[in-house]
């Protein structure tokens, strides 16, 4: 199963790009998250479909610092996940 989430609400300057590294590599998904540039965060993820709901109630909570307001959740053809490797954060120093 692939997964594309949009978190919108206080989510940048928060580490939550950080905090959804953590979380997906805890539970063995491969994927990627990234700012967006209208201030949301995005992510994409792959995975047995439990560990998805898990990331999935994570992401609705976020870290200390973040409100979220709004998941938005769409899934992915298959074929996505062919090129996805390990958790990674895009766009990170």
């Amino acid at each position: 199963m692939v997964l594309h989430f949009l978190i919108q609400g206080r989510v940048q300057g928060v580490g939550f790009r950080w905090f959804v590294h953590r979380e997906a590599s805890e539970l063995g998904l491969r994927g990627w998250v990234r700012n967006t540039e209208e201030g949301d965060v995005e992510v994409v993820a792959t995975g047995d479909a439990d560990d998805l709901g898990e990331l999935r109630a994570s992401l609705k909570c976020g870290p200390r610092g973040s409100r979220v307001d709004r998941v938005i959740e769409h899934i992915l053809a298959e074929s996505e996940a062919e090129e996805l490797s390990a958790f990674r954060i895009d766009g990170a120093w």
